[in-house]
């Protein structure tokens, strides 16, 4: 690519040196540049890259895209390009450089606090049935549209982002389902990337390490949808919105006339309205209604918050041109989502369930979907994350002992701080049920299973799919499900001894 077509789609850049030079990447990391590399010196949280242009320079960039003007004695034969956001403007040249391949695909996008990643899995298996190939960006798996690989964040960074879906279109996917976090549109991962669906679970409290307050965190998931409302980059972006939830209401009112909106719920407003909601411990069902038809779905998942990410994934995949007939047609056949309400097994007449309700709502609406099917006892199992927000904690704690018989506190992802010092904070909201804190995870999980009796539902929540646990000193190896199984198959061999 020449450097001119990128700086023809950059708005107000300034440029020293020659426009003809011939890139053959783009990289905001240095070292990862090569001769051919154009730097992008971007300011990020902990790290500003401006400060490693000298060892770009010394590796052979010949561009390099800043937001401070050329210095003086620049070196002979390299390019300076003077921008005022280089964050965005990575964007944009990501985009270019892979030759926007979101433009040729039906982009589903799916923000909010709980249920983005089922949300996800839902319409990726309605696309991939309906359409044979299509690619899925989340929190747990990345499928390209040949292969499925393990996720490291749920929204990458722009050259990341813009590198798998050229690889997705290459792969001939017809659509794409990614999850869209806060921390990727706030940081502009999610810039100059065209979507035909834009979807709105829910806001509950998280993240306000980074936000700071609610009015912030929810001002991130708004800007998202005002700029595509603003400038629709060539596509026609529905927004889908859970109008049942206040913030959901409150987006939707305020895009009214700007961009079609699609409401889903169970209020008699909604575009999309669920009734008649049943369910068992097989699954549920439930009667889908439209301005204009109605139909019975069935899925094999449990809890009212799955009506509203059913609800979401259909109206979706109608925004990307498949109907609801299509999409109910394939919902019966849907996988489990790892670590999202994952029946884990039985034994001795007790269930266990796998979750990854990480905020005091998700806890809360894990514990009383449970508490929906009539256990003997609900013993919950949970903890909370350490260098992160301090004020859900007592929360947390307040939303187990209000749902649950039993509460075992333990440790979540502790990173840099005291695991007794985090459950002592989740404790100050206990007011209900009898608790007992085990700081070691894998302890507590099999104790709980240990003690399980016939018709009890142990949930074990928080980490849900993932497969380590940070220490101030080191990550280990960990999993909620394997540890549960393992649990699971001690107690078995040890009844058949007895």
């Amino acid at each position: 690519m020449i450097l001119r077509d990128l700086v023809n789609k950059l708005p107000r850049a300034t440029v020293a040196g020659s426009l003809e030079v011939e890139l053959t990447s783009v990289t905001d990391d240095s070292r990862q540049v090569t001769p051919g590399v154009l730097f992008i010196a971007v300011r990020g949280e902990e790290v500003d890259g401006h400060q490693f242009i000298s060892g770009a320079l010394a590796s052979g960039a010949p561009v390099i895209m800043a937001e401070t003007a050329p210095p003086s004695g620049l070196k002979a034969g390299v390019t300076w390009v003077h921008i005022g956001d280089t964050r965005a403007a990575l964007a944009i040249c990501a985009s270019a450089f892979f030759e926007d391949p979101w433009s040729t695909m039906s982009m589903a996008g799916i923000t909010g606090t709980n249920g983005k990643t089922t949300t996800a899995f839902l319409l990726h298996h309605i696309m991939k049935t309906t359409w044979h190939r299509a690619g899925l960006l989340g929190t747990v798996v990345i499928d390209d549209g040949e292969t499925v690989e393990t996720a490291h964040q749920t929204t990458p960074g722009s050259l990341m982002l813009q590198g798998l879906l050229g690889r997705m279109r290459d792969h001939g996917c017809r659509g794409v389902v990614m999850e869209v976090s806060s921390h990727g549109i706030d940081q502009k991962r999610v810039a100059n990337l065209g979507f035909d669906a834009a979807v709105f679970t829910n806001l509950t409290q998280d993240h306000l390490d980074y936000h700071g307050t609610m009015e912030n965190y929810f001002a991130a998931k708004k800007s998202w949808f005002d700029a595509l409302a603003a400038d629709p980059l060539g596509k026609k972006p529905t927004a889908i919105i859970n109008v049942d939830d206040s913030h959901g209401l409150e987006l939707a009112e305020s895009l009214a006339g700007k961009m079609p909106v699609v409401r889903f719920g169970f209020g008699v407003h909604c575009d999309f309205r669920a009734n008649n909601f049943k369910q068992n411990a097989r699954g549920m069902e439930f009667e889908l209604t439209t301005k204009t038809k109605s139909f019975l779905v069935r899925a094999p998942l449990i809890g009212r918050f799955n009506v509203y990410n059913l609800l979401a994934a259909i109206a979706a995949a109608n925004a990307c041109g498949i109907r609801p007939r299509e999409a109910i047609a394939a919902i019966p056949e849907a996988p489990q989502v790892p670590g999202r309400m994952e029946n884990i097994g039985h034994v001795g007449g007790a269930t266990v369930f796998v979750d990854y309700a990480h905020t005091p709502d998700a806890l809360e609406n894990a514990c009383r979907t449970l508490r929906e099917l009539n256990p003997r006892r609900l013993i919950t199992v949970f903890g909370c994350g350490g260098d992160r927000d301090r004020t859900k904690r007592p929360l947390m704690g307040a939303a187990a002992s209000k749902n649950s018989d039993l509460c075992i506190i333990t440790s979540d992802n502790p990173r840099s701080e005291g695991p007794l010092q985090i459950i002592r904070e989740i404790e100050a909201g206990i007011n209900g049920a009898p608790t007992t804190s085990i700081p070691d995870r894998a302890e507590a999980i099999s104790s709980v299973i240990k003690a399980a009796r016939a018709g009890d539902i142990v949930l074990i929540a928080g980490k849900g799919h993932e497969t380590y646990q940070q220490f101030a000193t080191e990550t280990i190896d960990f999993d909620d499900r394997k540890h549960a199984w393992k649990a699971l198959r001690e107690r078995t061999e040890e009844t058949e001894r007895l």
